[in-house]
């Protein structure tokens, strides 16, 4: 399948590690330059590397993107290096998650900031770009946790929740533009996160073992990849997707009970 992707310009957010990094990875193949931004430098630097190794071009940045002008620098030099942005991918976040009482307003105020004000900051400063240039791909990642959030799962479901909610607004705003806003609901893909999950749920247990474990509470008997994520996040971000929007995609092995 052509995806249309050769010449391109992306940002991806969160693109060091994990569903990130694998989707910066896939973008690079398919030819499109990718600017990648990330709070760490070290692991920024190995995924640099990463993408220049499949022949990709690829600007990395030091970004938090609860920061408005770190926001404004990205997308300055993706549009000074590169002529311009096609490609927005918000993937920056973390998971958190526990009871209501054992959560601080504060939290809810950090997680928010992070998780739905980040892809709003960076969605509104890539609009005027996508628009010059004819149109453009915004991929939101969420969780499945948006659709049918469970007990303990705040304040991380209820900012993925008004993430889809931003989602579907966003794409009957600039839909006449070209401009196609999706997201992929995100459920137990193996990350760099799940590490931790690892050491908080199982420490006793090989880090194999326990995604086996996780797996069998999965329809397909498995945990998803990076990778296979990266397919479905590429896939929304490309010409092969020109009359899909407004959707929001679960990737979760048939996990979620919600469409």
């Amino acid at each position: 399948m052509e995806l249309g992707l050769d010449g391109k310009v992306a940002i991806v957010t969160g693109g060091s590690e994990g569903i990130g990094r694998a989707t910066a990875i896939l973008l690079a193949q398919e030819g499109a330059s990718v600017v990648i931004g990330a709070r760490r430098p070290g692991p920024l630097d190995e995924a640099k590397a990463a993408i220049e190794a499949v022949g990709g071009d690829c600007l990395a940045l030091s970004t938090d993107v609860t920061s408005d002008a770190d926001c404004q620098r990205l997308v300055e030099a993706a549009t000074d290096r590169f002529g311009g942005v096609d490609i927005l991918i918000n993937n920056a976040g973390q998971s958190s998650s526990g009871l209501i009482e054992n959560h601080e307003i504060e939290t809810w105020a950090v997680d928010l900031d992070l998780k739905l004000y980040g892809a709003l900051r960076l969605a509104k400063l890539c609009l005027p770009s996508m628009r010059e240039r004819g149109g453009g791909r915004i991929v939101n990642l969420l969780n499945i946790g948006c659709k049918t959030p469970g007990a303990g799962s705040m304040p991380t479901a209820a900012s993925r929740a008004a993430g889809l909610a931003m989602t579907k607004a966003l794409s009957k705003e600039v839909a006449a533009d070209q401009i196609l806003v999706n997201a992929a609901c995100i459920g137990s893909v193996d990350s760099a996160q799940w590490h931790g999950f690892h050491q908080a749920r199982m420490p006793d247990a090989s880090y194999e073992d326990f995604l086996e474990n996780v797996g069998q509470g999965i329809p397909v008997k498995r945990i998803g990849t990076s990778e296979e994520a990266a397919n479905m996040i590429v896939f929304l971000a490309s010409d092969a997707a020109s009359f899909i929007s407004g959707c929001a995609i679960n990737i979760d092995g048939g996990a979620s009970p919600a469409w």
